[in-house]
């Protein structure tokens, strides 16, 4: 299967893809942390709408989508109106199966409510973030290790320069669950 991995650039998801045998590729404005030999530093949506892929994940930015900073929304009504379209453009891409991965957001009730919810401690990770799944084509994420932990860790990150590129990392167990289910369609 032909799978993109968008707005991705911790190669995490694309691994687990490959790992199982995939023509997996992630693409990200940003160089990628794991092996440069499948990603592609560039624009997302030119590629998930300039290729055929079988498959994508994507990962949109949620610096002007999440609710967690709703108490600036007011002053980045156009940043947060770009953010939109380029979430409704990764979801109308010409690919058959599509997951669109971001926290409790304002695509919720500016596009459409998500399809699935999911936490890290549902996949082997002691830890809540809960983050919201809207899907093309795809059945939900089910869990693989529901473990003991519910900590907070991402949310109690203290300010830092490096605070967004922890924080927006895909956990492995979800990452492993989507190529381990969805890469079997």
């Amino acid at each position: 299967m032909r799978v993109l991995i968008a707005c991705e650039f911790s190669a995490t998801v694309r691994d687990a893809f490959r790992a199982r045998g995939h023509d997996a590729w992630s693409c990200d404005l940003l160089p990628c942390e794991g092996d440069p030999a499948w990603h592609i530093q560039g624009d997302a949506l030119a590629t998930a709408h300039g290729q055929q892929w079988d498959l994508m994940v994507a990962h949109p930015p949620c610096t002007h989508l999440a609710v967690s900073r709703a108490r600036w929304f007011k002053d980045k009504r156009e940043e947060q109106a770009q953010a939109l379209a380029f979430v409704r453009a990764l979801l109308d891409a010409p690919i058959p199966r599509i997951a669109l991965e971001n926290p409790v957001s304002i695509i919720s009730s500016r596009i459409r409510k998500p399809d699935w919810i999911i936490q890290p401690w549902q996949f082997g990770h002691g830890e809540t973030k809960k983050t919201c799944l809207w899907l093309k084509g795809l059945p939900p994420l089910w869990p693989t290790n529901i473990v003991d932990g519910r900590e907070a860790r991402v949310h109690k990150m203290p300010p830092g320069p490096n605070r967004w590129r922890e924080r927006s990392r895909t956990y492995q167990g979800i990452a492993d669950a989507m190529a381990d289910q969805w890469g079997k369609l």
